[in-house]
């Protein structure tokens, strides 16, 4: 362009000395005077130019218009991918039932026999679902949910203090760390005793989620995505089982009362008493005994009389949790659920005082009895523990002593949506395997060490409290994991806890006293624990088999929706 401007200045030059008719004026330099132009009249020596120039242009404008219709369909197809996503999550990641259940044996629009129908205002339907390293966080994660694809915590609620850590724990040293934790008022600590983030480490977590949030969400491959259930046809064929005489017989008692020690002034109850490591490790024997179990009298974790007499009366129980304002109110998909469900099977749904109030103020509408659609409202005051986390483990790992009359048991962490019939699944995952107790394995985690770099990795909680653990178990026989070894007891050592099948046989009570007890003495990081109590069990008892069935993660993921957390604002 430079050199067609100079062009045209000489040709301009050039034409003025024609135009020049006036005598020069006395003293002045002889030149010739610039032409005076006509305004708006294009000069007549004006050139075009060259015709290859112009398909130069014009071919890098229909590039630069390619490549951002390029980039905006790049993005809309991104959208549309996950939108897609979300869609095949939802219609179970391809669950086969063998055949379509028969109509009959379906309610429309999950309509129970209790008259609640169109009564279920102010449910989520979940506009927006988790992506799936988010699966991580157990059932009362109070962090928002604004980083699914990394599942941070941001640090909230946690010491990151890695300066102590302990190459091996011992019994003795073990003990210190108990009274150091009892000498706070709990073990472990809690939100409100301790467990805070340094304002550098929050600082460092805020600017890497910023900048992961800019970075687009790393897709999981999850291998065998596509099981194939196959459920029965329809609850019509279904027999309730009589009890296996495979299952270990045994009687279970429950510590329910702590006296005071005698000159202990500072001494107070815990829900889950005050046990020692003498009886820790007695209560692993399978056999008559009595253990602590939670539930110490006059530590909390109280239930209305109507809400008791309701759960005596429960054979079958789907239960879940919302503590903490953590989680929206989420219904089963009612036309999965069968009519011999909606009568026979108690949908319990256990939520504090804060909570309720939250989801009445969104618009949730409960009936006279205390139901919103399928799920009995169960209101619990007096939380035992400060950190909701561990509130959660209590329905979560104790059915059996919540339900004392049920034989079957279903839990559900609140992210999820069941998406299948109780009955079904019962039949499919522990009737079918002969088995007491049915859990998934991680999506993508195995072994215990894998685990605990996970935690601190993510500021799940104090990380020394996290080694000692770890060291801890370490010392009393928890092994690498080893996936070639043709005799290992569990596929993974790493379980995905959100969802739980239950026979309350006294093995799989056992088991879950014992599980609940190293959460409450420890970590509520209750991926930690499942291995080491699972392999000690059995350990202990070589004559006794805990018939534990350790089922595909797709599988769990075929008869469950998952979602996001409710994002909850921490206050400042």
């Amino acid at each position: 362009m430079s050199l067609y401007r100079q062009s045209g200045g000489g040709d301009r030059s050039a034409s003025r000395s024609h135009t020049d008719h006036h005598p020069p004026i006395e003293g002045q330099v002889h030149h010739r005077p610039p032409r005076l132009r006509r305004a708006g009249k294009p000069h007549h020596r004006l050139r075009r130019p060259p015709p290859a120039t112009l398909f130069v242009v014009a071919l890098t404008l229909v590039a630069l218009l390619a490549f951002l219709g390029s980039r905006r369909l790049f993005r809309h197809n991104e959208r549309a991918r996950e939108e897609d996503d979300g869609g095949r999550r939802e219609m179970g990641l391809v669950m086969t039932l063998g055949q379509n259940v028969g109509k009959d044996q379906i309610g429309d629009n999950g309509d129970s026999a209790r008259g609640i129908s169109g009564n279920v205002e102010g449910l989520s339907n979940g506009a927006e679902e988790m992506d799936p390293d988010d699966e991580y966080d157990d059932d009362v994660d109070d962090d928002g949910d604004d980083d699914v694809a990394d599942d941070d915590d941001g640090g909230v609620g946690v010491d990151h203090d890695d300066g102590d850590d302990v190459d091996k724990v011992g019994e003795d040293a073990f003990v210190s760390a108990l009274e150091r934790d009892s000498a706070n008022g709990e073990e472990g600590g809690t939100e409100k005793n301790g467990d805070r983030t340094s304002g550098d480490n929050v600082k460092r977590s805020g600017s890497r989620r910023k900048s992961r949030s800019k970075r687009k969400p790393k897709r999981r491959k999850f291998s065998g995505s596509t099981c194939e259930m196959k459920f029965l046809q329809s609850t019509a064929q279904l027999v309730e089982p009589s009890v296996d005489k495979k299952f270990a017989r045994f009687s279970l008692q429950y510590t329910d009362v702590e006296n005071q020690p005698i000159g202990s002034k500072d001494w107070e109850p815990r829900f889950a008493g005050h046990q020692s490591l003498q009886e820790r490790e007695k209560s692993y024997h399978a056999g008559d005994q009595k253990i602590n179990c939670g539930f110490i009298e006059g530590t909390g974790f109280d239930l209305s009389k109507e809400d008791r007499e309701y759960m005596s009366k429960c054979h079958v129980v789907v239960s879940s949790c919302i503590f903490g304002n953590s989680d929206h109110l989420r219904p089963p998909t009612g036309k999965k659920i069968t009519q011999l469900s909606k009568k026979n099977v108690c949908f319990a749904m256990f939520l504090d005082e804060s909570t309720l109030q939250t989801l009445l103020s969104e618009g949730l509408k409960m009936d006279g009895s205390g139901f919103v659609g399928l799920w009995k409202i169960i209101v619990v005051k007096n939380l035992p523990y400060d950190d909701m986390r561990r509130v959660g483990k209590i329905p979560k790992f104790l059915p059996h002593r919540l339900f004392p009359s049920s034989r079957y048991s279903i839990w559900l962490d609140s992210k999820l949506r069941l998406d299948a019939d109780p009955y079904l699944i019962i039949e499919y995952l522990l009737w079918r395997k002969n088995a007491e107790y049915a859990i998934s394995n991680h999506y993508s985690r195995h072994s215990v060490e894998e685990e605990v770099q996970q935690n601190k990795r993510l500021n799940k909680f104090n990380h020394t409290i996290i080694d000692q653990q770890y060291n801890f178990y370490r010392s009393d026989g928890l092994n690498k994991f080893n996936s070639s070894n043709p005799d290992k007891l569990l596929p993974s050592y790493v379980p995905e806890g959100s969802f739980i099948v239950r026979e309350h046989t006294p093995m799989s009570n056992l088991f879950s006293c014992l599980w609940f007890n190293e959460v409450d003495r420890f970590t509520p990081r209750d991926q930690l624990s499942f291995a080491y109590t699972y392999l000690k069990l059995r350990r202990m008892n070589p004559r006794k088999p805990f018939r534990l069935n350790m089922f595909k993660d797709c599988e769990r993921r075929a008869i469950t929706k998952l979602f996001h957390h409710r994002a909850v604002v921490e206050p400042r």
